[in-house]
C-alpha cells in the first residue's frame, strides 16, 4: 500500500483528535491510569486544541496515511524552551521540538513511522533548525529504539515531563 505525508488543516481537527485518542495510551508508562489517560486526552488532544494548535503558525502537523487511511500524525513546535532542564541541553535559537509522533499500533513495523519521520525531519529543517528534539519516556522502550534509530540521540534526562506519572524522561536530538 501506499504511504503519503501531508500537512493537516483545520479540516482535519476531529480526525487528529480520533488518531490521538487512538494511540496516546501507547505511550504512557506502564500502570498509568486510564482516568489520567483520558484526562490528558481531553485536555491537550480535544478537536478544540488540535483547532488551536493548527491556528498556532508556530506549530506544523502532519497526517501519515497508507492506502489512504490517516494511521499517524506528527506535531513540531517552535519556540523557547519552557523547562530548564531541557533548556541546558538544547539551543532554542536552533532547533525546534517534536511534541507529537503518534501511529496507529497496527501500523507499527509497516515502515509508515519511518516515513513520517522523514518528512517530519524535513519540515523541521525547512524552518531552519538544525536540531529537532524530543522527550520520550524511558519506559517506553520501543519509541527510544525507534528514535534511535532514525537519529536521535539522548542529550539529556528530565524527571518531570511526564503527562500523566512522575517518571524520568529522555531528552535527544535528532538531525
Amino acid at each position: 500500500m501506499s504511504i503519503t505525508t501531508r500537512r493537516a488543516d483545520l479540516a482535519d481537527v476531529d480526525l487528529l483528535h480520533d488518531l490521538a485518542a487512538r494511540t496516546f495510551g501507547l505511550a504512557c508508562p506502564p500502570g498509568t491510569r486510564q482516568t489520567d489517560i483520558e484526562a490528558f486526552i481531553a485536555k491537550h488532544l480535544s478537536a478544540a486544541s488540535f483547532r488551536g494548535y493548527l491556528s498556532d503558525p508556530g506549530r506544523i502537523i502532519l497526517i501519515a496515511a497508507e492506502g489512504g487511511e490517516p494511521v499517524g500524525y506528527s506535531m513540531l513546535v517552535r519556540g523557547p524552551i519552557a523547562d530548564p532542564d531541557v533548556a541546558k541541553v538544547v539551543d532554542a535559537a536552533t532547533s525546534i521540538e517534536l511534541s507529537k509522533f503518534y501511529l496507529a499500533p497496527h501500523r507499527h513495523g509497516s515502515g509508515v513511522a519511518a516515513t513520517l519521520m522523514a518528512a517530519t525531519l524535513a519540515e523541521a529543517r525547512a524552518t531552519g533548525a538544525s536540531c529537532c528534539w524530543l522527550g520520550v519516556n524511558q519506559q517506553n522502550e520501543r519509541a527510544g529504539r525507534f528514535y534511535a534509530k532514525q537519529g536521535f540521540e539522548v542529550s539529556g534526562l528530565n524527571a518531570s515531563w511526564s503527562a500523566t506519572s512522575g517518571t524520568t524522561t529522555t531528552c535527544g536530538c535528532g538531525r
